[in-house]
């Protein structure tokens, strides 16, 4: 290749081999059905473990292969939430105690400012 050529390329941008004489390894197309309708290929080599679900390519769903086994379902805790974590920690005596205190310091808080804004308002009406 002639230097002229390389001048004014940059390193790495473009590649100026090309697939002439080369063999491709052995693929196999496998085709997916997803649960919304759309049906599409993938292309894996042929020694490629091949997945039983793949993601749809137009809609993001989980997409089955055609023909193929279906994946078996894996049991699942069912999630623990907030409250049940919270049941582990405190009986119920103690959640209506906090529940209790809670409640008094933000009614305390509540007639504070009702006062606060009582005085406000008897300062501007004196003035």
């Amino acid at each position: 290749m002639a230097e002229r050529a390389l001048r004014g390329t940059r390193l790495g941008a473009t590649s100026y081999e090309n697939d002439r004489n080369t063999d491709l390894a052995p693929r196999q197309e496998v085709t997916y059905d997803c649960p919304r309708g759309h049906r599409f290929s993938v292309t894996f080599a042929t020694e490629a473990e091949i997945p039983g679900n793949w993601e749809c390519r137009f809609c993001g769903d989980t997409a089955l292969m055609v023909d193929g086994e279906r994946p078996q379902e894996k049991k699942a805790k069912p999630a623990r939430t907030h409250w049940d974590m919270l049941l582990e920690r405190r009986s119920m005596e103690d959640l209506e105690e906090v529940l209790a205190e809670r409640l008094e310091l933000l009614r305390s808080r509540r007639r504070e400012e009702e006062e606060h804004m009582q005085a406000l308002a008897r300062q501007r009406r004196s003035a």
